[in-house]
């Protein structure tokens, strides 16, 4: 038996001290692993499930981000684990979790690429304002019908501040090895303001430069239309959902000194802004309207100018979830939702897989029902929408190049499987590999060179989860992170999940075409 000398007593003391309650937690708190490998219950794939609390509500950074840290040993997310959600690193190896903030933060978490710091904004509360922040909105539940979903709880904190917003960043290097060590100091030695932006400016979603010089924050409408051309035709509502209407507009941030400047204001609502991780400068962002938008995908360079749509979309195109994928590509996702109308009788619903056929003709009503809330379509225009998101034009993950304005469809869900449709979008660094899920929340890998289409991970296709999966690749493209509830005793408490790319598919050779 080991004899408990002082020194060792007071290791152990230090050692439990470090495991602290989730009602007590602050930065560099730890949590004991939750790490377990279990393979997929249908492809067999060894599934990392990294996070496995009940009802905490874990999810990952949104596909349009990064989620690694630089030494590749970390992913960061958002939880619920500690009240008033907070981000939070788990470490891939041993599945230790670390708590990454403290005061809470709104809108995307930004993963530096080259740097240990993780950057995000935070509302500054206002004495005596009502309720200082609002809370966290609940995410969007995925719709019964298997229609498009907007993309819900993405941020810690709700939008709309009523006070300044900082632009914060934290030095993760500094506090792993203090969290490690147990010598953990306040908040102020690893957060550091950057910046702060003005409540009128009504900040939203961010994105880093991959320089770490600037920040690019979305703006509000009241701030954008100070800036906007004055004889810019504002777009209205777009759809049933109440989006789409403008302006909006991007600021940069210097994050070494806290200079704002206009980049651009846009005549409708701004979402997803991301930035090339590849080419300083290079913004992409889209038109949100939580469903079909008239032109969806935009880029702009950081100086304002270049401002244009990213793939000049048909009438008749579903396109969402854009994510930039390499140096010069984005993928996108164009959506099969229906047959066309009066194309087929009972012989189409074989062809789209049963059931899902169904839930194809209920996703048709509301598709058609977004232009219902628009201006009167002429007959020409609807002749186009009523064939809006169908099999009757090319659907699937499509690649656009930025730079030659190339687009490919490079795969789809297989005829007839019940899935019906890719989703949400993502792509290896290295153009070897895209991924997507699809309506029944499983994983699909493509490969480029051959067009190969396989089932990566079925995980559970709980299509009861509180969100989609939205994977997103690695920097070494060897793996993918998603979010699943498969294991969930609810069937809606999400996890973070990493899945291995076959080690036959990472063996395959091809010239370097990308």
């Amino acid at each position: 038996m080991k004899k408990q000398t002082p020194l060792n007593l007071a290791l152990a003391l230090c050692a439990s001290l470090l495991l602290i309650s989730p009602a007590s937690a602050g930065i560099g708190a730890r949590f004991p692993s939750e790490k377990k490998i279990v393979p997929d219950p249908v492809t067999g794939v060894p599934l990392e499930v990294l996070t496995t609390a009940e009802g905490v509500g874990d999810s990952k950074i949104y596909q349009t981000h990064h989620q690694w840290t630089a030494d590749g040993k970390w992913l960061i997310f958002r939880s619920s684990r500690v009240p008033g959600g907070q981000a939070m690193a788990v470490n891939e190896e041993t599945g230790e979790i670390v708590q990454v903030s403290e005061s809470g933060f709104m809108g995307m978490l930004c993963v530096a690429d080259h740097s240990m710091h993780l950057y995000f904004l935070r509302s500054v509360r206002v004495p005596g304002a009502d309720g200082d922040v609002a809370p966290p909105p609940p995410p969007t539940p995925p719709p019964a019908d298997g229609a498009p979903a907007g993309p819900g709880g993405r941020g810690g904190r709700g939008f709309g501040p009523r006070g300044p917003t900082e632009v914060i960043s934290v030095d993760l290097a500094k506090l792993f090895a203090d969290s490690a060590a147990g010598t953990l100091k306040a908040s102020t030695e690893y957060e550091h303001v950057c910046g702060t932006i003005p409540p009128e400016v009504a900040a939203g979603d961010m994105a880093l430069d991959p320089t770490e010089d600037y920040a690019y924050v979305r703006t509000g409408r009241d701030y954008a239309l100070k800036h906007i051309a004055p004889d810019t035709k504002l777009e209205p509502i777009f759809g049933p959902r109440g989006m789409g209407a403008g302006p909006s507009g991007l600021i940069s941030v210097n994050l070494h000194n806290g200079e704002i400047k206009d980049i651009v204001s846009v005549p409708f609502q701004m979402g997803h802004v991301q930035t090339n991780p590849w080419m300083p400068g290079e913004i992409v962002f889209c038109w949100e309207t939580g469903g079909k938008a008239p032109q969806r995908t935009w880029t702009v360079m950081s100086d304002g100018s270049g401002l244009r749509p990213l793939y000049p979309e048909p009438a008749y195109d579903w396109v969402t979830h854009e994510a930039v994928i390499t140096k010069d590509e984005v993928a996108v996702a164009i959506l099969y939702l229906r047959t066309p109308l009066g194309a087929r009788s009972g012989g189409g619903g074989n062809r789209q897989g049963g059931a899902a056929a169904q839930k194809g003709g209920a996703a048709a009503q509301k598709g058609a029902g977004q232009r219902a809330a628009a201006p009167p379509p002429t007959p020409e225009q609807a002749a186009i929408l009523d064939q809006t998101g169908t099999d009757g034009h090319a659907t699937g993950v499509g690649i656009v190049n930025l730079r030659t304005r190339e687009m490919r469809i490079v795969g789809q869900v297989p005829l007839g499987d019940p899935g019906r449709s890719i989703w949400h979008v993502n792509g290896s660094p290295d153009g070897r590999w895209a991924v997507a899920d699809d309506f029944q929340y499983r994983l699909w890998i493509i490969d480029r060179h051959s067009g190969e289409m396989k089932l990566l991970a079925d995980v559970g296709h709980v299509t009861s989860a509180q969100d989609h999966i939205h994977p997103t690749f690695n920097a070494d493209s060897t793996k993918v992170e998603i979010e699943s509830a498969m294991g969930s005793k609810d069937g809606r408490s999400l996890h973070i999940v990493v899945v291995p790319v076959p080690q036959a598919w990472l063996d395959r050779k091809y010239p370097a075409t990308f």
